[in-house]
């Protein structure tokens, strides 16, 4: 005899629902993060900025 078979219908409802796995959303659904998306979250797509003649200007 195993334990499912004297477990109610509606226990056995209840476990499915809060069994690990059950609740989870799939990693497909949300969007890929792009190399463009990379670069901002690390700080390397920012402006860079120079001395010229006393002066801070941004470079070109």
């Amino acid at each position: 005899m195993e334990i499912r078979d004297s477990v109610s219908k509606e226990t056995l409802k209840r476990f499915k629902s809060i069994a690990p796995g059950s609740n989870r959303k799939k990693e497909n659904d949300a969007d890929p993060i792009t190399n463009r998306d990379w670069e901002e979250i690390m700080g390397t797509r920012r402006e860079t900025y120079q001395r010229q003649g006393g002066r801070i200007r941004r470079k070109r």
